[in-house]
């Protein structure tokens, strides 16, 4: 370790991203990607604006990337705050708005940047384990608490929370800021963005980067009360006030004002995730109820670690987590129909020759 860090780095554990491997000819669903292209809109729109203007520095606020996701949720503007990716907005979050002297929650299988980001802030935290069905129970959120945040769905696991059982999470914590993550919500869950309004502690998190496929751009965005998206905007102006470059903004603000795109493509992802169940399944595994772009699943009599190496041997990259209780699940990215494909004729391979 450096001599020349500061004191914090020699303690932190850092989040180790999906891996991007740089071959060629890999089906590649271990990252979550969407496996189609952007909105052919948002693609013209950053073309056209690749000019001159460039030597410019963007509009720091991103307003008509705001008005375009607060008029596609039925928000004012001043609802909604825009960033570098919804890591960075959750970053952004978590010292804004989640650290106090209580305790922040959060499940003890979930986004693994939470802790990451706690180690970083310096946040005190308690993890709440899910139910033996893998599932959020927000009873078990009855507690003291300085903050509150997970996601819904729930990543790795896909399990979704309906509307109504976040409400009654907000009405049993009215004193502490609840954060709901909604990255993968676009593929069949329901939004909290719908409470936003009769709740001023909701704050709801996505991003552009899954049901939209522009992850390359890295944007993601806040919404709730004026309140909380000020102090998220002041932990911004005194960390970076350009987060989002020219290219970005119009790109993301043409890919959320293409509702046909995308209602098309994360119909078309849901379908693909219903067909991969079934055929996992009849090749033995469970599969748990996924609301994501993804499936979460495990076979009783393979090892997942065996699996996960057997497929890339076939040129087919799918994510392995080496974590308790979720050891033996692989978690498998919906790609197009020919990838799924050839992920399940692998699969029966390997499994009848193991």
């Amino acid at each position: 370790m450096s001599q020349f860090w500061s004191k914090i780095v020699h303690s932190l554990t850092p989040y180790v991203p999906g891996e991007q491997p740089k071959m060629g000819n890999l089906i590649k669903l271990n990252t979550n990607e969407n496996p189609y292209p952007p909105s052919p809109k948002a693609l013209v729109v950053m073309q056209e604006a690749t000019d001159e203007s460039l030597r410019l520095y963007p509009d720091p606020n991103s307003d008509s990337l705001k008005q375009s996701i607060a008029d596609y949720y039925h928000l004012e503007s001043e609802q909604v705050f825009v960033g570098n990716g919804s890591d960075e907005v959750l970053a952004h979050t978590f010292q804004a708005l989640l650290n106090h002297d209580k305790p922040l929650l959060f499940p003890d299988i979930s986004y693994s940047f939470y802790p990451v980001y706690c180690g970083l802030y310096n946040i005190n935290h308690k993890t709440v384990p899910l139910n033996a069905r893998f599932e959020i129970d927000v009873n078990d959120y009855i507690q003291d608490n300085g903050g509150i945040i997970f996601p819904n769905p729930n990543a790795p696991t896909g399990i979704g929370l309906p509307l109504q059982s976040i409400e009654d999470l907000l009405q049993q914590n009215p004193s502490s800021v609840v954060v709901i993550d909604e990255a993968y919500i676009d593929f069949g869950g329901e939004s909290a963005v719908a409470l936003i309004n009769e709740y001023p502690n909701l704050l709801v998190v996505q991003t552009i980067s899954k049901s939209r496929s522009l992850a390359g751009l890295r944007v993601g965005f806040a919404m709730g009360h004026t309140d909380l998206i000020q102090g998220l905007v002041r932990v911004k102006d005194s960390f970076n006030s350009y987060p989002l470059d020219k290219l970005a903004t119009l790109g993301a603000s043409a890919a959320m004002n293409d509702k046909v795109y995308f209602t098309d493509t994360c119909a078309r992802i849901i379908n693909t995730r219903k067909k991969l169940t079934r055929q996992l399944e009849a090749l033995g595994f469970d599969v748990l109820p996924s609301q994501a772009n993804f499936v979460f699943s495990q076979h009783p009599k393979h090892c997942a670690e065996d699996l996960a190496k057997a497929l890339r041997d076939n040129s087919i990259i799918v994510r392995h987590f080496k974590a308790p209780r979720i050891e033996n699940f692989l978690r498998i990215t919906i790609g197009t129909e020919e990838e799924c494909t050839q992920l399940i004729q692998s699969l029966d391979s390997i499994i009848s020759s193991q």
